[in-house]
């Protein structure tokens, strides 16, 4: 049904226990679904062999070690043995809402990026994956701990094969603007935008950022300061963000479609909500909106 694919931090401590958990839960979203972990890190050889797990220590790298995003998409996307394919950051625990909300999604467009936002918990022990329960435990946890991040933490991101192919910019992972953008490539692209996060419970494992040169940045940190010619794409963190999840309820599902006000209307074919945004009237001559965008037929235009 699906491929995963995901970059690792080094295996060692508290980020061993909850990159292990994460990679575990994907296994358990479909009895088909298949990992490839990309990069050398420590422990990633050694992880992939105990579980089973695709694994593709080379990965093309900046002068200062830090993974490039494209070279990692293109070879998901010749690797994979399914047309369905998630990028997933390496904390993340997935449940089965996950694949059931993919399913309706794949379902009704033939393209399209499901993304949401994730909950944020605190997680120090491996999971009991032998429990039957575990799954309903950790969606538990992370509705009492009640901390459901703002439109910018989105970590996954399903597409069906092909849609990111050889268009991806030099970004590199762990540094800002590569997510957003992979949200505006897919609009520009005609593709269905679909945002989970209100059937979704992505949760999120917290651990330090010790790996990171500034810790865990803020605004004031200069690695997260991005010229809006660089990230105007950062409006869609503005769009992306939804409901509240509430299991009980299983609210639909909603998604973004060109050219209309942002507004909300009844989809004829399918339990799904539409959710279309307007342009914003702007300046033309202003140069922070001369961006370039693909059309569907693969030529540029200036946006």
């Amino acid at each position: 049904m699906i491929t995963f694919f995901t970059t690792p931090k080094p295996f060692a401590g508290h980020i061993d226990v909850i990159q292990r958990n994460a990679l575990r839960s994907w296994q358990r979203v479909h009895p088909d679904a298949e990992i490839i972990l990309f990069g050398d890190d420590a422990g990633a050889a050694e992880v992939c062999r105990e579980l089973n797990i695709r694994h593709v220590p080379q990965v093309r790298r900046n002068a200062h070690g830090t993974k490039y995003l494209a070279g990692i998409y293109d070879q998901a996307q010749e690797l994979a043995r399914h047309e369905i394919l998630c990028h997933v950051n390496c904390d993340i625990l997935l449940l089965e809402d996950f694949r059931e909300a993919l399913t309706r999604v794949a379902g009704q467009f033939k393209q399209f990026l499901m993304a949401g936002r994730r909950w944020d918990v605190d997680i120090h022990e491996p999971l009991n994956f032998s429990r039957t329960e575990w799954p309903a435990q950790v969606r538990d946890l992370a509705l009492r701990t009640n901390r459901q991040r703002p439109a910018q933490w989105i970590d996954y991101f399903a597409f069906r094969r092909g849609l990111y192919r050889g268009r991806i910019p030099e970004f590199v992972i762990g540094r800002p603007g590569w997510d957003n953008w992979l949200l505006w490539f897919a609009h520009s692209s005609g593709a269905a935008l679909i945002d989970a996060s209100s059937v979704v419970c992505a949760v999120h494992q917290n651990h330090d950022y010790g790996y990171h040169p500034d810790g865990e940045a803020t605004g004031d940190s200069p690695h997260w300061k991005m010229p809006r010619t660089c990230c105007a794409t950062m409006v869609f963190t503005a769009i992306i963000a939804t409901g509240w999840y509430k299991p009980s309820a299983a609210p639909p599902i909603r998604f973004l479609r060109r050219g209309s006000v942002f507004s909300m209307c009844r989809a004829r074919s399918a339990s799904a909500w539409v959710c279309a945004r307007k342009e914003t009237p702007r300046d033309e001559d202003d140069p922070r909106h001369r961006l370039q965008r693909p059309d569907r037929l693969g030529s540029r235009r200036a946006l």
